[in-house]
Formats: C-alpha cells, sequence, structure tokens
C-alpha cells in the first residue's frame, strides 16, 4: 500500500458513528471474489480525534482517512490496509496482529506497543515507548522516537530515521532497531553496531515495502551487546563449507 491516494469503492462519514455502528456498516461492504483484484477501498471522512477508531478492525479492506484521530487508533487490528493522512493520539497500533498501517502526521506514546505483526508505519515523528513490549511485526518512524523505544520488546523490527531519546532499547531482546540519527542514550546491555550487508539488504527491503524513501546504508543497529558479541566470534553467521 502506498502513500497515494486513489479513487474509493465506498465512502463513510463517521461524525456520528459509534464503534458498533461503523463495524455493523464495514460489515455490509461486500468484498472482492477475485483473489487477483485488490480489495475495495473504502474513504472515511469525519474524523475528529475520535479514541479507539477502527479498535480491531478485521475486515479485509483498504481505508483512506483524512483528518486527526484519538488514542488507541488501530489498536489490535488485523488484515486491513489504512493510510490516514493526519495525526493519531497515544497507543496507535497497539496489539496489532496483521495488516498495515500508513500514518502522514505524528503519533503520541505507546505507538505499536504489544503487536505481534504488520506493519506500522509514521511519517512524521512519534512520542516515547515506541514498539514497547512488542513481538513481532515492523514499526517505521520517518522522525524522532521519544524516551524507552523498544523497552521489552521481544521480537519484531523498528526503523527510526531520526534522532532517539533516551534509554533507547532497555531490555531489548531478539529485536533490531535501526536507527538513522542519534539517540540521546542506550539502555545498558545495547550497543551500535554497523550493517552487515544482509541487513542491509533487508532493510532496504523494508523501507520499500513501507514507501519510506532513504538509503538502507545511512542507517546503524542498535542491537544487545551478547548478540553483537556473538556475531564477531562467528555464532551468528552461516560459514561457507569451502571443502
Amino acid at each position: 500500500m502506498t502513500k497515494e491516494a486513489t479513487t474509493p469503492d465506498h465512502k463513510l462519514d463517521i461524525t456520528n458513528l459509534s464503534d458498533a455502528e461503523l463495524h455493523a456498516a464495514l460489515k455490509e461492504i461486500p468484498c472482492s471474489v477475485d483473489e487477483d483484484a485488490p480489495p475495495p477501498l473504502v474513504e472515511l471522512k469525519g474524523l475528529a480525534g475520535q479514541n479507539s477508531a477502527l479498535m480491531r478492525c478485521a475486515f479485509p479492506l483498504r481505508f483512506q482517512c483524512t483528518g486527526d484521530l484519538g488514542d488507541y487508533a488501530f489498536a489490535f487490528c488485523r488484515d486491513a490496509e489504512f493510510r490516514l493522512d493526519g495525526n493519531v493520539g497515544h497507543g496507535a497500533g497497539e496489539g496489532m496482529h496483521r495488516g498495515v498501517v500508513l500514518i502522514t502526521g505524528n503519533a503520541g506514546c505507546g505507538l505499536g506497543t504489544a503487536m505481534t505483526g504488520g506493519t506500522l508505519a509514521v511519517y512524521g515523528s512519534a512520542g516515547d515507548r515506541v514498539g514497547a513490549a512488542m513481538r513481532g511485526g515492523s514499526i517505521f518512524v520517518r522522525g524522532n522516537v521519544g524516551d524507552d523505544t523498544g523497552a521489552g520488546a521481544l521480537g519484531g523490527t523498528i526503523v527510526v530515521g531520526g534522532d532517539a531519546g533516551e534509554r533507547l532499547g532497555d531490555a531489548l531482546n531478539n529485536v533490531t532497531v535501526f536507527l538513522r540519527g542519534k539517540a540521546k542514550s542506550l539502555a545498558p546491555g545495547v550497543v551500535e553496531a554497523p550493517l552487515r550487508k544482509r541487513e542491509e539488504v533487508r532493510l532496504g527491503l523494508l523501507l520499500m515495502g513501507a514507501s519510506i524513501r532513504g538509503a538502507a546504508s545511512e542507517f546503524r543497529r542498535v542491537i544487545p551487546k551478547a548478540r553483537l558479541e556473538a556475531e564477531e566470534a562467528g555464532a551468528g553467521e552461516i560459514r561457507p563449507n569451502w571443502r
């Protein structure tokens, strides 16, 4: 899903709709029976900072939204693809399972907290605790992120195009943080490391998938110190057999 808008198949005004009413309206939209055809595109209007908007949305639809949403937008969603031209509050994409969420503005604290899959991209900046306790999926922030990014994360990938705040990577486990700018401080037990060639290729594909421009070679990795030591000892590399 790219940032460019296209002509919608359906339009909904959510100004006076409750969450239950919105979900009921979305359930009535027929999905394409052609597996090669893209899912129907739904344009949502009337965005005015609503909290919990599109929470637990599990419809195989594409959404085109303009305006701001409040806290917990797109939380626990799956299967759907969202493009929001606006800002979101705290907890956007929390617990996200699958799908794609592209936000062209800024996000508050807790972006992608405890997400387990999918792609969550913010083209502005985000607050504290981006990707905290995440277990899978990919988070992209083109701008800056706040303190405690990646705190307690157990799986997945976090890409930061700008600078990071304090304690980047606190209790980071099997997660890679790609950082283009500078961090105010790294948490104990994590270090910055240059990109290896295979990581550069992987990051380049991730940036393309999230429709984010930029050269992968401009980034560095933030990983657990023990992981870097294992790589340097050869434990993290696949060694060819030349016999």
